[in-house]
C-alpha cells in the first residue's frame, strides 16, 4: 500500500483540510497504515503537484487559512489503476518472533512479562474493533462502501482474535518450560 493511494481514498470519501484529514486517518485508515502528519501534509504537496488533487478555493482568503484539498480525475484515475493492479502479499516480519527464537538459546528472562503486556494491548485492540462494529455496522448498512468497510474491519477482528489466541497459547508454554538458565547450550534442532 502506499501512502498516497490512502490519502487519495481518503479525500474521495470526503473533502478536507490537512488537518482534518490527519484526524480521520487517526481514526480509520490508521488502524491498518499508519502516517505522521509529517508525512501526510508532505504527500499532500507531492499530489497537489502532480495534478492528482487541489486546494479548494476559499471564500475569504486570509493568512495561515487551512486548505481544503479535493481529487482531481487524474488522482482518481491513478486510484482506480492502483487498485486494479495486482501485488504481491509483504513478508510479515515482528521482532517478537526473532525475540522468541533468540530467547531459545540465551534465555527467556523479561520476555513472559513482554508477552502479557502484547495480550493486554491486543485484547484492548479487539475491544475496540469489535466496538467499532456494534457501533457502526448494524442491520441496514448493506451499501458497497459499508460492506467493503466492514470487510476490513472483520479482517482487523480475526487478527486481533488469531494474536490474542496465541498470546495466550504462548504464555500458556511459558508457564510449563522448565526454570530458564539464561541460555541453553543444547541444540533443539529447528531451525
Amino acid at each position: 500500500m502506499s501512502l498516497p493511494h490512502a490519502i487519495l481514498t481518503a479525500l474521495l470519501e470526503k473533502p478536507s483540510s490537512g488537518l482534518e484529514l490527519t484526524r480521520r486517518f487517526d481514526r480509520s485508515i490508521g488502524y491498518f497504515w499508519s502516517a505522521t502528519h509529517q508525512q501526510i501534509y508532505r504527500e499532500l504537496g507531492k499530489l497537489e503537484a502532480q495534478g492528482h488533487i487541489r486546494a479548494l478555493p476559499s471564500e475569504a482568503p486570509t493568512r495561515g487559512q487551512k486548505k481544503s484539498y479535493e481529487v482531481l480525475p487524474a488522482g482518481r484515475d491513478e486510484l482506480a489503476r492502483w487498485t486494479s493492479s495486482p501485488q504481491d502479499p509483504k513478508p510479515w516480519r515482528d521482532a517478537l518472533f526473532v525475540r522468541l527464537r533468540a530467547a531459545a538459546v540465551v534465555g527467556t528472562a523479561g520476555l513472559e512479562d513482554d508477552l502479557r503486556r502484547h495480550l493486554a494491548l491486543h485484547q484492548r485492540q479487539l475491544a475496540e474493533y469489535e466496538e467499532i462494529e456494534k457501533r457502526d455496522f448494524g442491520p441496514g448498512r448493506d451499501a458497497t462502501q459499508d460492506r467493503l468497510q466492514h470487510l476490513i474491519l472483520r479482517a482487523g477482528i480475526d487478527l486481533e482474535t488469531s494474536w490474542t489466541q496465541w498470546l495466550t497459547n504462548a504464555l500458556e508454554e511459558f508457564e510449563r518450560l522448565p526454570g530458564d538458565t539464561g541460555g541453553r547450550a543444547e541444540r533443539s534442532g529447528s531451525e
